[in-house]
């Protein structure tokens, strides 16, 4: 195995957070004998995500790693979504993705053409939007 894919294998979570969170790679290469990492991100907290990523990988990142993630509020915001499966309801979803049952709602809101209000019916299958 190569340097570069060995490198891409360690920090592989951190790729996952740099494609599930909408991070657009320009650069990904080995410079030196450091993974370099270069793209933008579709907000600040997206971009701390991915710094965080690194830093949970190897808290001496910096012999490893080099990253260069810009801001470009024009990329679209990721979106979350879940497949309703048997046995769900808003509340349940809701406590798994806010810690509180009670949350509900702003399920509901991201999710304005198939669910009206507390009383719309979920079946498995749905994907639902699941809002920050």
């Amino acid at each position: 195995m190569d340097l570069l894919e060995g490198l891409k294998l360690k920090y592989q979570s951190v790729l996952n957070v740099v494609k599930s969170k909408g991070v657009v790679l320009s650069n990904l290469h080995v410079e030196g004998d450091k993974l370099f990492i270069k793209g933008a991100a579709p907000s600040e907290d997206i971009k701390n995500d991915v710094w965080n990523a690194i830093k949970a990988v190897n808290s001496d990142w910096s012999n490893e790693v080099m990253c260069d993630i810009s801001v470009d509020t024009s990329l679209p915001q990721p979106t979350r979504t879940y497949t309703v499966v048997a046995g769900d309801s808003l509340w349940k979803i809701a406590n798994q993705f806010y810690g509180n049952g009670a949350q509900y709602p702003k399920i509901i809101q991201g999710n304005p053409s198939s669910l009206k209000d507390e009383k719309s019916v979920i079946h498995p299958g749905d994907v639902l939007v699941i809002p920050d």
